[in-house]
This record gives C-alpha cells, structure tokens and sequence, in this order.
C-alpha cells in the first residue's frame, strides 16, 4: 500500500488576511459565530457589533441560545493588555453579562493567570474564556482560522457552585436526562446538532437564522415532552404568520401541531407535544428519546429552509414582506 504523504500547516500572518482588527476581523466574526460556537459549545446568535457601553464599544454583543446568557466577545491582535482586560469587566459590568469571549493573538502569562483567578473566584453566574487566534494553511490551500483555549471555566467548580446555591432534585434530573439523551444521539448516529446538557428543561438547536430556534422540552411537572420552533424578536409575529401560509405543506410531514402566537409578548412558537410522558420515570426515557430525535430531526429537515427563505429583515426592524401581496 502506498503512503499518503500529509503536509505541514504554516502560520499565516493575522494581517494578510485581516489587514485592521476593527474593520475587518470584527465583522468577518461576527458573521461567522458559528466557528466560535463550535469551539465553545454554544450556540451564539448575534445581538450586535461595535454595542455602546456609556464612552466605550464592546466589539461583539451575543446571545448564547443554550442558556439564553448575553455574552460579551472582545478581540484584540497582538498581545494582551491591562487595558483590553478593564474594557472586558466594564462590558460584562455595564450590558449585564453572563459569559466573557476575549479573543488574542497571544495571552501573557499574567493575563491567562487573570482570566483563572476570574473563573475561580468570580460569581458562577459569570464565565471567562480567553482564546488565541491563528490562521494556517497547508501548501497552497486556502487560509483557515484556528481558535486556541487557554484559560475556561472549571465546569466541575462551576457545578459544585451552583449545587451549593440550592440546585434543586429537578434540575439535576434534567441534566441527567438531557445528558443521556445526547448519548442517545450519538449512538443512534442522529444528525442533530446538540449542545452542552443544561440542568433546565429545554435545549435548543440552530436552524440557519438568528431569533429562530428548534427547541426540545421535558416538564417533570406536566409530564409532557415537546418539539417545536420558537421565535424571538420584534420581527416574530410577521415571521409566524409567513410560517402559517404554509401550515398545510409543513403538517404533512410533522402532523397536527399547535401555532402559539402568544399574544401577550413578542415571541411566537409551533409546537408538537407529547402529553403522559413522566420523566421523572427513567423507564420511559428510551421512548422520550426516540420520540424527541424523531421529530427534532423531521422539524430540522422541513422548517429550516422555510426559515431562511423568509422574506423578514433579520435586525430588529420592522419586517417587510417582498412579495406581490404587500404591493
């Protein structure tokens, strides 16, 4: 058998990719969380760029949709410094923040040790991450990124924090079932994307646009389980009612489901339950699992390109339909 010869990866230069931090580097992340929501394990949709807090701007202001947490993402190129770590606590401080992204091209050892102590002594109700950046290339092949850990939250102090503030039998009951449904993914080979178990009773997925989210639901107290598209944002009733054009194509694949406008907030969300399912009962997680996987993957596969083709804007102005109806 002949040998397949590998080649080497290259460090490329930060700036003969992105020539200024700012102008650059910041709109193209931005537009690409998805690669930072990889290497984090979270699911971030964008709140907004150069956000102002009092005199200042925090580069990137996101939403973690695994736990509905605004995290602040402040990038830097070159080396860390005192005044980027001030910028960052200021950020979290003045916008409410639950999790910090500083993104370098190389951490000094006092700041890595900085981010530690932060972790280590700071409320668990507030997460660091410090991540370097590089960019490689192997032969001629095009440029691509590579984020680094060097400094994140200890998740087991993290968790012996939060038990100690009265983490109750319920929630450690959704996180045992939320864990074992993961597992359940895995070794069923499903497509679906999960994230990180949370002691809470939903977990949420992307389906391709930002205020749109395939959610997963357990209730210990109704007994019910869920699946169903939830949207956010001031452009959710437009979005649900375009969706609702569509009821009888989508309900051929998925069956019968409830369309909740609620009319008291913003949000929206089409729902499919499943009612007398006790998850408090371990023996019926099997057939909760298949249930839910099941349905999660057939919600992906019809709603996700009914969501991006949505002729809404996806900031938080008005929505505009662009069809000949509304002319």
């Amino acid at each position: 058998m002949e040998k397949q010869s590998l080649g080497r990866l290259a460090p490329v230069e930060l700036r003969t990719v992105w020539a200024d931090e700012a102008r650059e580097f910041t709109p193209w992340l931005a537009e690409n969380l998805d690669r930072l929501s990889e290497v984090l394990d979270m699911d971030f949709e964008l709140d907004g760029v150069e956000v102002a807090v009092g005199p200042y701007k925090a580069d990137i202001v996101a939403n973690d949709a695994n736990s509905n947490a605004k995290v602040i993402i402040e990038n830097q190129f070159g080396k860390t410094d005192h005044d980027h770590l001030g910028k960052i606590i200021t950020y979290a401080s003045g916008l409410g923040a639950s999790a910090i992204v500083w993104i370098a091209e190389a951490f000094t050892e006092e700041h890595r040790q900085a981010i530690d102590f932060l972790n280590t002594n700071a409320s668990p109700g507030l997460r660091l991450f410090a991540l370097e950046i590089g960019v490689y290339k192997i032969g001629d092949s095009a440029p691509a990124e590579q984020f680094k850990i060097i400094s994140k939250p200890n998740e087991y102090s993290v968790a012996v924090k939060s038990k100690s503030r009265g983490e109750t039998e319920t929630q450690a009951l959704y996180l045992e079932f939320w864990s074992a449904f993961k597992e359940y993914c895995r070794s069923t080979g499903s497509s679906l994307k999960l994230r990180k178990p949370r002691p809470q009773q939903w977990t949420a997925m992307a389906v391709g646009r930002s205020k749109f989210h395939l959610s997963l639901a357990a209730s210990s107290m109704h007994k019910r389980i869920s699946c169903e598209i939830y949207i956010r944002g001031a452009n959710a009733k437009r979005a649900f009612e375009l969706l609702e054009r569509s009821r009888g194509q989508i309900e051929k694949e998925t069956g019968t489901l409830d369309w909740d406008k609620l009319p008291d907030g913003q949000d929206c969300r089409i729902a499919l339950r499943r009612h007398e399912v006790n998850v408090s009962d371990r023996s019926v997680w099997n057939s909760a699992f298949e249930w839910l996987r099941k349905n999660a993957e057939v919600f992906h596969r019809v709603f996700s390109p009914l969501v991006k083709a949505l002729p809404i804007a996806d900031d938080e102005a008005e929505a505009r339909e662009v069809d000949e109806g509304d002319k």
